[in-house]
């Protein structure tokens, strides 16, 4: 077990050496393989092996594999429960993937284990905006439980830690867990997409790409990939608008939007029969989509 243990911690310091250089798929995988080393040390090795998850979700959450990071942040956190980091990943992967309402109680369980995290308060500030928008003013009763924080949860992530040596160190993040690199990054690619949007009210599809292009360079993030495939339509970029709608549904394979925008798009590029599965693809999801049904009527008549 010792070994193992020694092996484990060997991975995970030259995993973080990877995410430090931006090399996130050649981190995930050594955060793999310690904790394949540590698949049977039970309770023994909880922590560690929560830690790796954590920090494999991080690497998933550059990458844009939001699902794959809420998986991950989903097993860190059965291990020790509310941790901050975690809990912090998953909000942003939720956001990423529109899922504002998880997002919305994750943000809000962080600030009950510290209140002063900012990434939260922001968080918790951009998940009201959008869900009054999207649910209206009664978009708290449609919530899902937020969990009450034991006190004594509160206390071990408030309490301050002993030091421990900078190789051990998350990556991204802190010795304190506060709002680390991989937050802020997500934070300033979020505001990019804003500024995006703004522009598009605006009808400055050229300077929203700009400004989507911008985020992505940041986050990959399925909202701005779909966003900008709406600009480079209106700009009758078609091509272009099929590569985002394809890159949004890797990242989330039921994406309404992307299955709509890319439609539209191979509509425009007279490639009937792939619109028509895209079309039929998203009635599967969403049966009463009127304005799917009506460019299915307008496909079946071209």
């Amino acid at each position: 077990m010792a070994a193992g243990g020694s092996s484990a911690s060997a991975l995970r310091r030259a995993g973080n050496e990877e995410f430090r250089r931006g090399q996130y798929g050649p981190a995930a995988q050594l955060y793999g393989r310690a904790l394949a080393l540590l698949e049977d040390a039970g309770e023994a090795a909880a922590e560690e092996r929560s830690v790796l998850l954590a920090n494999r979700a991080a690497c998933h959450l550059k990458e844009g594999a939001c699902r794959l990071c809420v998986t991950d942040c989903c097993g860190a956190l059965k291990l020790v429960p509310f941790s901050i980091k975690p809990l912090l990943r998953r909000a942003a992967a939720y956001e990423a993937l529109e899922s504002y309402q998880l997002a919305y109680v994750d943000y809000k369980t962080v600030l009950q284990i510290d209140c002063s995290i900012q990434a939260a308060h922001d968080g918790v500030n951009r998940m009201t905006k959008a869900l009054q928008e999207k649910d209206g003013v009664n978009w708290r009763e449609k919530l899902p439980p937020i969990p009450t924080v034991p006190i004594s949860a509160q206390k071990r992530w408030n309490a301050p830690s002993a030091a421990a040596p900078a190789t051990d160190v998350p990556p991204g993040s802190t010795s304190q867990g506060h709002p680390d690199q991989i937050a802020a990054g997500v934070e300033r690619a979020r505001t990019l997409k804003e500024e995006g949007n703004e522009l598009v009210k605006k009808g400055n599809h050229k300077k929203a790409i700009e400004k989507y292009t911008e985020s992505l360079k940041l986050n990959q993030e399925c909202a701005a990939y779909t966003n900008r495939a709406l600009c480079y339509l209106t700009l009758k970029q078609h091509k272009e608008a099929v590569q985002d709608c394809t890159a949004a549904l890797r990242l989330d394979p039921k994406n309404i939007k992307a299955f709509y925008r890319r439609a539209q798009a191979l509509k425009e590029l007279k490639d009937y029969k792939s619109s028509i599965a895209d079309i039929n693809s998203l009635l599967k999801i969403e049966p009463k989509n009127t304005a799917a049904l009506k460019l299915l009527q307008e496909l079946k008549r071209a």
